[in-house]
């Protein structure tokens, strides 16, 4: 048996049709949201290396989901199909997930670099840093509330 079939198989892990992979991300992804609040909280607070701390490791994390689960699910399900069904909703909203997903977590990385190194010279690090991260926070939830809806769109079972 492949892993590919491996993660393609249903455990009684949630009442859905979701295979076990899809779960976990999708539960991975929601305390990901959970962490990325608190640590706008923690930023609000005054604890600002906690805050990047906590930022940092949930833009790499994401990053890891993104392309162990997500990736190979949007290639094997949604990629081969499109640009021809863009108008059917299910693969409207994952390719829309996807696109903003991507602009979303290149946006976290552009900050962890901008801010927390000096990889980047001098012209590209960022000067204004609420403004930036407050759009890469709000465009991430928009996102995850995207993956909620596709989720619930795949693998939840209409009545």
């Amino acid at each position: 048996m492949t892993l590919e079939e491996i993660a393609c198989r249903k455990q009684a892990f949630s009442p859905t049709t979701a295979p076990w992979i899809a779960d976990v991300t999708f539960l991975l992804e929601l305390a990901l949201g959970a962490g990325l609040l608190a640590g706008a909280l923690l930023a609000r607070a005054g604890r600002y290396r906690v805050h990047a701390a906590c930022q940092s490791v949930i833009v790499l994390l994401n990053l890891m989901v993104i392309v162990l689960t997500m990736l190979p699910s949007f290639r094997r399900q949604v990629l081969p199909k499109l640009p021809g069904r863009i108008g059917k909703p299910y693969y409207a909203l994952a390719a829309m997930h996807a696109a903003l997903g991507g602009i979303a977590e290149l946006g976290g990385l552009y900050i962890l670099l901008a801010v927390g190194t000096t990889v980047l010279p001098e012209k590209f690090r960022i000067r204004r840093y609420k403004f930036w991260m407050r759009g890469v926070f709000f465009l991430w939830w928009i996102v995850l509330l995207l993956g909620v809806a596709n989720y619930a769109r795949w693998y939840v079972p209409r009545r």
